[in-house]
Parts: C-alpha cells; structure tokens; sequence
C-alpha cells in the first residue's frame, strides 16, 4: 500500500497519477475532517472509469497508514508569490515532524518520498526524525527542476523534450546547480548547440519558474509535481533502479556532509540504492559548496 499525507492540490495530483499507474492500493490521510475521503471517492469513480482496479480509501488518522510500503509527504504550507522556499522551514517543520513520528510508529518499514518545501531541510528532518537509514528517506524536487530546464531548452532548439538529458545538484531554489556539461541533446552537448549567454537566460529562468507559476495561476505548480513524485514511487515500487536527481543524505560524497541535497542517485525497492557522483569541475563545485551551505545555513534553524 502507498499512502500520501496530505490532500491539498499536490497530494490529490500525486494520487491521480500513482492511481492511473495502478502500482498499488493508496490511502490518503489529511487533518481536514471529509477532504481525504471525499477526494477518495472521487479517485475511485475516476478509476472505475479508467478501467483500473486499486483501492483507494481516505483517513483523518495517522494509523490508517499502517501496512504501508511507501509515503509520499504532501502536507504543510503553501508557498505564495513573495515568498522563498525558506520562507516556510519554522511553519512546515512542524508539520513534517508530526508526520515523520507516525510514520515511525505505523509504518516502520517503508520508504519516505519528502514533497513537502523547502524540500530539502523537510527531507533533513524526516530522515532525523524518524530514525531511518538514510537511503530509505528522500526527497522530490529535482525533476520537477529538470522538467522545467528541459522544457526551456526543447523550446529554444525546437526540439522535442524527451531528446534532451540532463541532471541537477544541489539545493531545490534559487542556489540550484544546473549543469550543461552535462546536458545531451540527441547524444550532442548543448554547449556545442548553444551559446553560453543562451544557456545563461534559460538556467536563470528555470530557477524563476516556480514563482512565475504562482504569480500566473495564484497557486503553486502542482501537475508537474504530482507527476514527477509519481515516477519516483514507481521506481522504488518496480525496483526500476533508474537513475533520477535526488534530496537525499550525504555522508562524505561530493566532499559533504550532514545535509540533504538533490544528487544524481540509483532509485530502488531500497529507496537510494547509490548516489552517483559526478566529475564537477572546479566552477561546478564552487556553485554546489556554495548551494550546501544554504541548505545547512536553514538546517542550523530548525529544532528537532
């Protein structure tokens, strides 16, 4: 079973496509009395049409997780349009502490896929607080900031998105470390497709784009976020061990440790099976240390 906490507009996009997947029965649990179970009827129907057949139940109580495999954490704040990502640590450390103690107590055994933001510092903290290992506590984010590069640059080129591979370091805000050494587009790097002004606009712009959504659609991205979060259950559920970028624990890879950050990582039943580490040259590892220590500058202000 797959539960999901938390069923605002992310959680409830998670859902749909962990539902339309059909990799396993879910439970949704949210502190607002109906929501989860109004939304799990609506599920139902929506697979019933679809012809898919899982169980989907909806819960006001953390126990209702018991006998889960995986959960998705979806809870907490929302980010608005004057806001950072750090803007919401003190507000939603709360609330992922709340959750990371029940997923101790009734779900014991599964692995952890951290949504909630700033992702990073919530990963950090779950995996502390529920005592863990490491690979078994993660974090979504970085497809999501890679589906927006790609975007960007397919757009550029005219060229379809799925030509285009590349990776993501560091932390999910503005200090990410998108990478075009090692960008591919059709097999050709785009440094050789693009000039590096180019290449400039589309990465400042990527790191712009979650506050360009809200300020358009008066609300956080949501779709792309529920899809990504989706793949990354899937991986773990079918043991896929595919490669995806990943908030996960360091200890000593990329020269750091005691923090959570989006690295390149082999995703598995185990959760993060390996973290990949790339050969960054001295420019890419100064923007990674430089990313590192804003995560762990707002880790020193949470209290666990």
């Amino acid at each position: 079973m797959i539960a999901i906490v938390g069923t605002g507009k992310v959680g409830v996009a998670t859902a749909i496509h962990l539902a339309v997947k059909g990799l396993d029965d879910l439970v949704l649990i949210d502190i607002v009395e109906g929501l989860p179970q109004g939304e799990a009827l609506d599920l139902t129907h929506m697979c019933t049409t679809l012809d898919v057949d899982v169980d989907i139940i909806g819960s006001n109580d953390y126990k209702d997780m018991t006998g889960s495999d995986l959960v998705l954490i979806s809870a907490g704040f929302i980010r608005t349009a004057d806001m950072s990502r750090l803007d919401l640590l003190h507000k939603n450390t709360e609330v992922v502490k709340t959750i990371s103690k029940a997923i101790a107590e009734h779900a014991p055994k599964s692995n952890v896929i951290m949504i909630t933001n700033p992702l990073d510092v919530m990963t950090y903290v779950a995996y502390k607080v529920t005592g863990f290992e490491r690979n078994r506590v993660f974090g979504f984010s970085g497809l999501l900031d890679v589906a927006r590069y790609k975007s960007l640059i397919a757009k550029e080129l005219g060229v379809a998105a799925s030509t285009v591979y590349t990776t993501i370091v560091g932390e999910h805000g503005d200090s990410m470390v998108l990478l075009p050494r090692f960008t591919l587009v059709g097999g050709m790097p785009l440094t050789s497709l693009l000039s590096p002004e180019k290449i400039a606009k589309i990465i400042e712009r990527t790191k712009r784009m979650g506050s360009e959504i809200i300020r358009l659609k008066k609300w956080s991205a949501s779709h792309a976020v529920g899809a990504g979060a989706a793949s990354m259950a899937e991986a773990v559920k079918k043991d896929a061990k595919a490669i995806m970028p990943v908030s996960t624990y360091l200890d000593g890879e990329y020269g750091t440790s005691d923090v959570c950050i989006t690295v390149p990582s082999v995703l598995g039943k185990n959760g993060v099976e390996k973290i990949i580490e790339l050969p960054l040259n001295e420019e890419e590892k100064a923007a990674l240390r430089r990313s590192v220590n804003v995560v762990k500058e707002a880790i020193a202000q949470v209290r666990l």
